[in-house]
């Protein structure tokens, strides 16, 4: 039996929305940004405008589908299914926290408030989600951009996917301390930040600040590309600890793994609460993940 399509509405509180969560009522958050000069204005506006743009995504529905709403929070303990067409209605980030637990469910990125976000993940705007969703879920798949995402995996077989990037480092600001292996058999112990590896699409991110402070020749890869990057943070040298090894690429086939000599923790596109715990003598490997963002084109409708 085929099951009729699911639309799953992702979105995130909005600013007043937490506001509101930290003082207690709408008037004490009112008062406390008053008090400090500021006004509730513009998180009200703001909160006005998400609000909009899921009434429009819940009109946009076709009637005979079924539908939810899923607030960035819940999103670990939210059972995706192989028929759901996934909204994403905020900013490019809240596309990296939810592409993690898809596995080829088409995703369309809806801006609240065009012009103000880049839009790279969320080009469409709420007026175009009637037409999108009413050519159904064949015609969405059929319009998607394949974008690389990246997997760790440790070896007692737990895994972790990321769209932008995945760090492993020290639980706390600690160096984090372990042994590196590269593609081409390279092995080298190092106390460091911690260890990047980064997609295209994250290489407007994290790793593009990394790569800009240390002025590296390395390329970055394109959003399309089957080609993770990474890089060693912050790097110690000493009598035992090396810095010989600390940024690469890796090809689709390629890996680097890191052996824990101190408690680590390994997650994705900066949720810190999704992650995984690497205890000493454990080994992550990191490389190109099997599963690809399928993300819905901004000019699907006029392909």
């Amino acid at each position: 039996m085929t099951l009729t399509p699911r639309a799953v509405v992702v979105h995130r509180r909005s600013e007043l929305e937490e506001l509101v969560a930290h003082h207690g009522t709408r008037q004490q958050a009112e008062f406390f940004l008053r008090t400090r000069g500021r006004s509730i204005d513009e998180p009200a506006s703001r909160h006005a405008a998400l609000e909009e743009a899921l009434a429009t995504a819940e009109a946009a529905v076709p009637a005979d589908w079924r539908r939810i709403q899923v607030e960035r929070e819940d999103l670990s303990r939210f059972v995706f299914g192989p028929e759901d067409v996934v909204v994403v209605v905020g900013q490019d980030g809240l596309v990296a926290n939810v592409a993690k637990y898809l596995d080829g469910q088409p995703v369309i990125g809806v801006d609240p408030e065009p012009g103000r976000h880049p839009g790279v993940l969320v080009p469409h705007g709420p007026g175009s989600l009637g037409a999108l969703l009413g050519n159904g879920p064949a015609w969405l798949v059929a319009r998607v951009e394949q974008r690389t995402m990246v997997r760790a995996v440790l070896d007692d077989g737990q895994e972790l996917h990321g769209l932008n990037e995945i760090y492993v480092g020290h639980p706390s600001h600690q160096s984090a301390r372990y042994r590196l292996t590269t593609p081409d058999g390279f092995r080298e112990r190092q106390s460091s930040s911690g260890v990047l590896v980064g997609t295209g699409t994250g290489a407007t991110g994290w790793c593009r600040s990394v790569a800009l402070e240390r002025r590296t020749s390395l390329p970055l890869p394109a959003p399309r590309d089957p080609r993770l990057v990474w890089f060693v943070r912050e790097a110690w040298p000493s009598p035992v600890t090396g810095v010989s090894a600390v940024e690469g690429a890796l090809g689709a086939e390629e890996a680097i793994t890191v052996l824990a000599e101190s408690d680590l923790v390994v997650f994705a596109d900066g949720i810190e609460t999704d992650r995984l715990t690497v205890t000493w003598g454990q080994a992550v490997t990191l490389g190109v993940a099997g599963r690809r963002l399928q993300l819905v084109h901004r000019d699907a409708l006029d392909m």
